[in-house]
């Protein structure tokens, strides 16, 4: 399967006096008006998608649908491992749709990062970090181990609001 992963768009300050639940926290206006256009730019990468999962916290919901609004994705279901879960927790989630040809989700540092670092060396212990509204192209196989994972691409907000 084809495994887009994408880290939510710029979202307001963590800050428990403003938000007493993190998962609370939404877009800011930037956020929207930026992660719009990557989305647009993105559609252009992944014109379609079988199957978006997105955290339920509102900064990931609100990016996922900015997806399904300007890049035309089916409408994204809540994938509640997608908060915080580990990488295993996370692969354990997606093996349900493993049949699916294409696959986006929608998530949070630093699990995301953390994910696609076990899927593509987790013996070697590489290490990354999306930044806000970033995207990755992994190609997963559909086996157990995972073990002939690829980074096809991993794109930074900037370049794919510059393929809108």
């Amino acid at each position: 399967m084809r495994l887009i992963v994408v880290r939510h768009a710029i979202a307001g300050v963590r800050d428990p006096r403003i938000w007493l639940n993190d998962g609370e926290r939404p877009l800011t206006k930037k956020g929207r008006i930026r992660f719009a256009r990557a989305a647009e730019g993105l559609a252009r990468l992944v014109p379609e998608v079988d199957l978006m999962l997105s955290s339920p916290y509102v900064r990931a919901w609100d990016t996922a649908m900015l997806l399904k609004e300007h890049g035309g994705w089916p409408a994204p279901q809540i994938c509640d491992e997608l908060k915080d879960g580990s990488p295993e927790v996370v692969l354990q989630a997606l093996q349900p749709y493993r049949s699916l040809d294409s696959v986006a989700m929608v998530g949070h540092e630093p699990y995301l990062s953390r994910f696609i670092s076990q899927v593509l060396s987790p013996a070697a212990g590489v290490t990354m970090e999306l930044k806000k509204g970033a995207a990755a192209c992994i190609d997963l196989p559909q086996t157990e181990t995972h073990t002939d994972s690829r980074l096809l691409w991993l794109l930074q907000p900037r370049a794919l609001r510059g393929l809108a």
